[in-house]
Protein backbone atom coordinates (compact mmCIF):
# COMPACT_ATOMS: atom_id res chain seq x y z
CA UNK A 1 0.00 0.00 0.00
CA UNK A 2 1.41 3.12 -1.01
CA UNK A 3 0.62 5.00 2.29
CA UNK A 4 2.18 8.77 0.33
CA UNK A 5 -1.45 8.70 -1.84
CA UNK A 6 -3.89 11.26 -0.51
CA UNK A 7 -7.72 10.55 -0.59
CA UNK A 8 -10.43 13.27 -0.66
CA UNK A 9 -12.73 12.74 1.58
CA UNK A 10 -16.67 14.37 2.30
CA UNK A 11 -19.07 13.15 5.24
CA UNK A 12 -22.18 14.81 3.71
CA UNK A 13 -25.47 15.80 5.98
CA UNK A 14 -28.28 17.69 5.84
CA UNK A 15 -26.54 20.58 6.86
CA UNK A 16 -23.57 20.72 5.65
CA UNK A 17 -21.01 18.98 3.45
CA UNK A 18 -17.74 18.16 5.53
CA UNK A 19 -14.33 18.15 3.33
CA UNK A 20 -10.96 16.71 4.66
CA UNK A 21 -7.93 14.71 2.82
CA UNK A 22 -6.67 11.78 4.55
CA UNK A 23 -2.83 10.63 3.79
CA UNK A 24 -1.37 7.21 5.88
CA UNK A 25 -4.57 7.24 7.83
CA UNK A 26 -4.11 10.92 9.14
CA UNK A 27 -5.77 14.00 8.03
CA UNK A 28 -3.50 16.47 6.98
CA UNK A 29 -5.82 19.05 6.62
CA UNK A 30 -7.92 21.26 8.83
CA UNK A 31 -11.45 20.12 7.86
CA UNK A 32 -14.05 22.47 6.56
CA UNK A 33 -17.88 22.63 6.09
CA UNK A 34 -19.84 24.24 2.95
CA UNK A 35 -23.28 24.79 3.83
CA UNK A 36 -25.86 22.49 1.67
CA UNK A 37 -28.52 25.25 1.86
CA UNK A 38 -29.33 25.53 -1.91
CA UNK A 39 -32.24 26.47 -4.46
CA UNK A 40 -31.51 24.10 -6.76
CA UNK A 41 -29.85 20.61 -7.04
CA UNK A 42 -27.47 22.23 -9.59
CA UNK A 43 -26.21 25.03 -7.13
CA UNK A 44 -25.93 21.84 -4.46
CA UNK A 45 -23.99 19.49 -6.26
CA UNK A 46 -21.62 22.38 -7.47
CA UNK A 47 -21.16 23.50 -3.77
CA UNK A 48 -19.45 19.57 -3.86
CA UNK A 49 -17.37 20.43 -6.92
CA UNK A 50 -16.05 23.27 -4.94
CA UNK A 51 -15.21 21.61 -2.06
CA UNK A 52 -13.14 19.21 -3.02
CA UNK A 53 -11.90 22.03 -5.59
CA UNK A 54 -10.58 23.76 -2.52
CA UNK A 55 -8.77 20.40 -1.27
CA UNK A 56 -7.35 20.17 -4.67
CA UNK A 57 -5.66 24.12 -4.55
CA UNK A 58 -4.01 22.96 -0.42
CA UNK A 59 -3.24 19.45 -1.50
CA UNK A 60 -2.40 18.91 -5.59
CA UNK A 61 -4.21 15.91 -6.75
CA UNK A 62 -5.66 12.69 -5.10
CA UNK A 63 -5.64 9.52 -5.93
CA UNK A 64 -9.16 9.17 -5.48
CA UNK A 65 -11.94 10.74 -3.61
CA UNK A 66 -13.94 8.46 -0.78
CA UNK A 67 -16.91 9.71 1.05
CA UNK A 68 -20.01 9.25 2.77
CA UNK A 69 -23.27 10.03 1.42
CA UNK A 70 -27.12 9.66 3.23
CA UNK A 71 -29.22 6.99 1.26
CA UNK A 72 -30.95 5.57 0.09
CA UNK A 73 -28.47 4.64 -2.78
CA UNK A 74 -27.08 2.07 -4.91
CA UNK A 75 -23.56 2.88 -3.50
CA UNK A 76 -21.32 0.47 -5.54
CA UNK A 77 -22.38 2.83 -8.36
CA UNK A 78 -22.46 5.80 -7.06
CA UNK A 79 -26.04 6.72 -7.57
CA UNK A 80 -27.96 8.16 -5.05
CA UNK A 81 -31.51 8.77 -4.37
CA UNK A 82 -34.38 10.05 -2.77
CA UNK A 83 -33.24 11.34 0.06
CA UNK A 84 -35.26 13.03 3.05
CA UNK A 85 -32.43 15.56 4.70
CA UNK A 86 -31.15 16.79 0.62
CA UNK A 87 -34.76 16.52 -0.62
CA UNK A 88 -33.00 17.92 -4.18
CA UNK A 89 -31.83 14.17 -4.50
CA UNK A 90 -34.77 12.74 -6.22
CA UNK A 91 -35.09 10.49 -9.05
CA UNK A 92 -31.20 9.03 -8.87
CA UNK A 93 -28.40 11.30 -9.22
CA UNK A 94 -25.18 10.10 -10.53
CA UNK A 95 -22.51 11.53 -8.19
CA UNK A 96 -19.74 9.13 -8.87
CA UNK A 97 -19.76 9.39 -12.43
CA UNK A 98 -20.07 13.41 -12.40
CA UNK A 99 -17.15 13.40 -9.92
CA UNK A 100 -15.49 11.18 -11.81
CA UNK A 101 -15.38 13.14 -14.79
CA UNK A 102 -14.94 16.49 -13.30
CA UNK A 103 -11.67 15.49 -11.63
CA UNK A 104 -10.51 12.42 -13.42
CA UNK A 105 -9.90 9.90 -10.38
CA UNK A 106 -12.02 7.13 -9.33
CA UNK A 107 -14.88 7.88 -6.75
CA UNK A 108 -15.96 5.74 -3.81
CA UNK A 109 -19.21 6.28 -2.34
CA UNK A 110 -20.98 4.47 1.02
CA UNK A 111 -23.03 5.67 3.85
CA UNK A 112 -21.63 6.87 6.90
CA UNK A 113 -22.09 3.75 9.45
CA UNK A 114 -20.20 2.10 6.95
CA UNK A 115 -17.14 4.13 7.27
CA UNK A 116 -17.44 4.93 10.88
CA UNK A 117 -17.26 1.03 11.36
CA UNK A 118 -14.35 0.52 9.02
CA UNK A 119 -12.56 3.14 10.10
CA UNK A 120 -12.97 1.98 13.85
CA UNK A 121 -12.06 -1.19 12.31
CA UNK A 122 -8.79 -0.21 10.36
CA UNK A 123 -7.58 2.24 12.39
CA UNK A 124 -9.10 2.51 15.92
CA UNK A 125 -11.07 0.74 18.29
CA UNK A 126 -9.97 -2.78 17.13
CA UNK A 127 -6.08 -1.95 17.19
CA UNK A 128 -6.69 -0.45 20.40
CA UNK A 129 -8.42 -3.77 21.85
CA UNK A 130 -5.87 -6.50 20.52
CA UNK A 131 -3.29 -4.09 22.06
CA UNK A 132 -5.37 -4.47 25.30
CA UNK A 133 -5.09 -7.81 25.21
CA UNK A 134 -1.74 -8.28 24.18
CA UNK A 135 -0.65 -6.38 26.79
CA UNK A 136 -2.70 -8.30 29.70
CA UNK A 137 -0.87 -11.73 28.32
CA UNK A 138 -4.32 -12.68 26.33
CA UNK A 139 -3.82 -14.85 23.60
CA UNK A 140 -7.07 -13.63 22.29
CA UNK A 141 -7.37 -11.33 19.31
CA UNK A 142 -10.62 -9.61 17.95
CA UNK A 143 -11.41 -9.70 13.88
CA UNK A 144 -14.86 -8.74 13.26
CA UNK A 145 -16.30 -5.30 14.24
CA UNK A 146 -19.81 -3.33 14.60
CA UNK A 147 -20.16 0.10 14.39
CA UNK A 148 -23.44 1.93 15.62
CA UNK A 149 -23.76 6.08 14.82
CA UNK A 150 -26.17 7.53 17.45
CA UNK A 151 -27.52 10.72 16.98
CA UNK A 152 -30.01 12.58 14.54
CA UNK A 153 -30.89 9.30 13.46
CA UNK A 154 -29.29 5.31 14.06
CA UNK A 155 -27.06 3.85 11.76
CA UNK A 156 -24.42 0.81 11.66
CA UNK A 157 -21.84 -0.68 9.49
CA UNK A 158 -20.58 -3.97 10.13
CA UNK A 159 -16.30 -5.38 9.47
CA UNK A 160 -16.02 -9.48 9.10
CA UNK A 161 -12.43 -9.81 9.53
CA UNK A 162 -11.50 -6.59 7.90
CA UNK A 163 -13.99 -6.54 5.10
CA UNK A 164 -16.84 -4.26 4.84
CA UNK A 165 -20.12 -5.59 4.91
CA UNK A 166 -22.31 -3.83 2.10
CA UNK A 167 -24.57 -6.53 1.25
CA UNK A 168 -26.09 -7.32 -2.06
CA UNK A 169 -28.63 -4.21 -2.57
CA UNK A 170 -26.29 -1.72 -0.22
CA UNK A 171 -28.31 -2.20 2.53
CA UNK A 172 -26.03 -4.16 4.94
CA UNK A 173 -26.29 -3.07 8.48
CA UNK A 174 -29.09 -0.60 8.18
CA UNK A 175 -30.19 -0.68 10.95
CA UNK A 176 -32.10 2.17 11.75
CA UNK A 177 -35.36 0.67 10.78
CA UNK A 178 -34.98 -2.65 13.63
CA UNK A 179 -37.85 -2.87 15.76
CA UNK A 180 -38.12 -1.09 19.11
CA UNK A 181 -38.59 -3.25 21.61
CA UNK A 182 -40.62 -1.05 24.29
CA UNK A 183 -42.48 0.75 20.88
CA UNK A 184 -43.16 -2.61 18.99
CA UNK A 185 -45.14 -0.46 16.43
CA UNK A 186 -42.21 1.47 15.36
CA UNK A 187 -38.58 1.61 14.43
CA UNK A 188 -35.24 1.53 17.01
CA UNK A 189 -34.63 5.18 15.55
CA UNK A 190 -37.59 6.45 17.40
CA UNK A 191 -35.83 5.86 20.77
CA UNK A 192 -32.24 5.96 19.73
CA UNK A 193 -31.69 9.32 18.37
CA UNK A 194 -31.72 12.81 19.61
CA UNK A 195 -35.26 13.07 18.71
CA UNK A 196 -36.08 9.97 21.15
CA UNK A 197 -33.94 11.36 24.09
CA UNK A 198 -36.22 14.71 23.92
CA UNK A 199 -39.82 12.70 23.40
CA UNK A 200 -38.80 10.80 26.71
CA UNK A 201 -38.02 13.84 28.81
CA UNK A 202 -40.77 16.20 27.54
CA UNK A 203 -43.41 13.21 28.62
CA UNK A 204 -41.98 12.45 32.10
CA UNK A 205 -41.67 16.06 32.81
CA UNK A 206 -45.13 17.28 31.29
CA UNK A 207 -43.55 19.61 29.02
CA UNK A 208 -44.04 19.77 25.15
CA UNK A 209 -41.69 18.34 23.67
CA UNK A 210 -40.27 21.58 21.68
CA UNK A 211 -39.37 22.80 25.26
CA UNK A 212 -36.89 19.71 26.21
CA UNK A 213 -33.41 20.58 26.36
CA UNK A 214 -30.99 18.69 24.15
CA UNK A 215 -29.60 15.54 24.88
CA UNK A 216 -26.23 16.86 26.20
CA UNK A 217 -28.15 18.79 28.75
CA UNK A 218 -30.66 15.77 29.44
CA UNK A 219 -27.00 14.16 30.18
CA UNK A 220 -25.94 16.73 32.38
CA UNK A 221 -29.60 17.09 34.51
CA UNK A 222 -29.49 12.84 34.75
CA UNK A 223 -25.86 13.30 36.81
CA UNK A 224 -26.37 15.90 38.36
CA UNK A 225 -24.50 18.64 37.13
CA UNK A 226 -27.55 21.28 35.73
CA UNK A 227 -30.64 22.20 37.08
CA UNK A 228 -33.66 19.78 35.66
CA UNK A 229 -36.02 17.15 36.09
CA UNK A 230 -33.95 14.65 37.27
CA UNK A 231 -36.09 11.62 37.04
CA UNK A 232 -37.34 12.65 33.59
CA UNK A 233 -33.74 12.70 32.30
CA UNK A 234 -32.50 9.66 34.24
CA UNK A 235 -35.87 8.06 32.63
CA UNK A 236 -34.93 9.46 28.89
CA UNK A 237 -31.60 7.87 29.20
CA UNK A 238 -32.99 4.61 30.74
CA UNK A 239 -35.47 4.20 27.43
CA UNK A 240 -32.72 5.10 25.15
CA UNK A 241 -30.23 2.18 26.84
CA UNK A 242 -33.25 -0.49 26.61
CA UNK A 243 -33.60 -0.52 23.05
CA UNK A 244 -30.04 0.15 22.43
CA UNK A 245 -28.90 -3.16 24.04
CA UNK A 246 -31.38 -5.08 22.11
CA UNK A 247 -30.26 -3.88 18.96
CA UNK A 248 -26.81 -4.69 19.80
CA UNK A 249 -27.50 -8.03 21.25
CA UNK A 250 -29.45 -9.01 18.13
CA UNK A 251 -26.38 -8.10 15.81
CA UNK A 252 -23.94 -9.43 18.31
CA UNK A 253 -25.69 -12.48 18.40
CA UNK A 254 -25.49 -13.04 14.52
CA UNK A 255 -21.88 -11.23 14.17
CA UNK A 256 -20.01 -11.41 17.23
CA UNK A 257 -17.40 -8.74 17.55
CA UNK A 258 -16.30 -5.79 19.15
CA UNK A 259 -18.77 -3.03 19.54
CA UNK A 260 -18.12 1.15 19.07
CA UNK A 261 -20.34 3.91 19.54
CA UNK A 262 -20.68 6.56 17.65
CA UNK A 263 -22.38 9.63 17.00
CA UNK A 264 -23.42 12.92 19.30
CA UNK A 265 -25.26 10.81 21.60
CA UNK A 266 -22.58 8.54 22.36
CA UNK A 267 -20.87 11.25 24.16
CA UNK A 268 -23.39 10.45 26.81
CA UNK A 269 -22.26 6.75 27.22
CA UNK A 270 -21.29 7.53 30.44
CA UNK A 271 -24.50 7.55 31.77
CA UNK A 272 -25.78 5.16 29.35
CA UNK A 273 -23.31 2.50 28.98
CA UNK A 274 -23.76 0.50 32.13
CA UNK A 275 -27.40 0.11 31.77
CA UNK A 276 -26.51 -1.31 28.37
CA UNK A 277 -23.94 -3.63 29.35
CA UNK A 278 -26.53 -4.65 32.32
CA UNK A 279 -29.34 -5.69 29.46
CA UNK A 280 -26.38 -7.04 27.15
CA UNK A 281 -26.08 -9.89 30.51
CA UNK A 282 -29.31 -10.18 31.75
CA UNK A 283 -31.18 -13.65 31.34
CA UNK A 284 -34.86 -14.26 30.70
CA UNK A 285 -36.97 -16.52 31.45
CA UNK A 286 -37.96 -19.34 28.76
CA UNK A 287 -41.40 -20.59 28.11
CA UNK A 288 -40.57 -23.65 30.57
CA UNK A 289 -39.43 -21.06 33.47
CA UNK A 290 -35.87 -21.79 32.73
CA UNK A 291 -33.46 -19.31 32.13
CA UNK A 292 -31.88 -18.12 28.61
CA UNK A 293 -28.81 -16.16 28.37
CA UNK A 294 -29.55 -13.31 26.38
CA UNK A 295 -27.01 -13.53 24.24
CA UNK A 296 -24.58 -16.40 24.29
CA UNK A 297 -21.27 -14.13 24.83
CA UNK A 298 -20.98 -11.98 27.65
CA UNK A 299 -20.25 -8.20 27.22
CA UNK A 300 -18.19 -5.98 28.54
CA UNK A 301 -17.74 -2.05 29.35
CA UNK A 302 -14.29 -1.41 28.07
CA UNK A 303 -14.99 2.20 29.16
CA UNK A 304 -14.88 1.29 32.18
CA UNK A 305 -11.61 -0.12 34.42
CA UNK A 306 -12.86 -3.05 35.70
CA UNK A 307 -14.61 -3.68 32.80
CA UNK A 308 -11.36 -3.73 30.97
CA UNK A 309 -9.93 -5.82 32.96
CA UNK A 310 -12.71 -8.29 33.16
CA UNK A 311 -12.32 -8.35 29.67
CA UNK A 312 -8.56 -8.52 29.07
CA UNK A 313 -7.78 -11.31 32.05
CA UNK A 314 -6.81 -14.55 30.21
CA UNK A 315 -9.47 -17.56 31.50
CA UNK A 316 -7.98 -19.86 29.35
CA UNK A 317 -5.51 -23.18 30.16
CA UNK A 318 -3.51 -25.60 28.47
CA UNK A 319 -5.23 -29.27 28.08
CA UNK A 320 -4.01 -32.46 27.03
CA UNK A 321 -4.38 -33.90 23.17
CA UNK A 322 -5.92 -37.16 23.66
CA UNK A 323 -3.46 -40.38 23.22
CA UNK A 324 -0.36 -37.71 23.16
CA UNK A 325 2.29 -35.63 25.36
CA UNK A 326 0.56 -32.68 23.47
CA UNK A 327 -1.13 -29.78 24.93
CA UNK A 328 -3.00 -27.00 23.15
CA UNK A 329 -4.32 -23.67 24.63
CA UNK A 330 -8.33 -24.12 24.88
CA UNK A 331 -10.03 -20.81 26.56
CA UNK A 332 -13.90 -21.69 26.83
CA UNK A 333 -15.38 -17.93 28.11
CA UNK A 334 -17.04 -15.92 25.03
CA UNK A 335 -16.56 -12.12 25.59
CA UNK A 336 -17.40 -9.19 23.21
CA UNK A 337 -16.59 -5.28 24.42
CA UNK A 338 -18.40 -2.65 24.00
CA UNK A 339 -17.08 1.32 24.26
CA UNK A 340 -17.62 4.85 23.24
CA UNK A 341 -15.44 5.91 20.12
CA UNK A 342 -11.63 7.14 20.92
CA UNK A 343 -10.53 8.42 17.48
CA UNK A 344 -14.52 10.80 17.12
CA UNK A 345 -17.29 9.70 14.49
CA UNK A 346 -15.81 12.69 11.97
CA UNK A 347 -12.09 11.48 12.11
CA UNK A 348 -13.14 7.46 12.00
CA UNK A 349 -15.37 8.21 9.02
CA UNK A 350 -12.21 10.33 7.35
CA UNK A 351 -10.38 7.51 7.91
CA UNK A 352 -12.57 4.66 6.75
CA UNK A 353 -12.96 6.58 3.26
CA UNK A 354 -9.62 7.08 3.49
CA UNK A 355 -8.94 3.24 3.78
CA UNK A 356 -11.98 2.18 1.78
CA UNK A 357 -10.12 3.76 -1.65
CA UNK A 358 -6.71 2.65 -0.50
CA UNK A 359 -8.11 -1.29 -0.45
CA UNK A 360 -9.81 -0.88 -3.51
Amino acid sequence: MDTKKIIFVLDAGGTGFKFSAVQDYKEIVEPFTIKTASETLEEQLQKIIDGFKRLKEQCGEPAAISFCFPGPADYPNGIIGDLANLPLFRGGVALKDMLENEFNVPVYINNDGDLFAYGEALGGVLQDVNALLEKAGNPKRYKNLVGLTLGTGFGGGVVLDGRLLQGDNSAGAEVWCMRNILYPQTSAEDSISIRGVRRVYAREAGIEFNEAPQPFDICEIALGNKEGNKEAALKAWDEFATVLADIIANIATVIDGIVVLGGGLSGAAKIFMPKVVEHLNTAYPGLDGNKIPRMEISAYNLDDEEGRNAFTATSGKMVKVPFSDKEVWYDPSKKIGVTATKLGTSSAVAIGAYAFAMNK
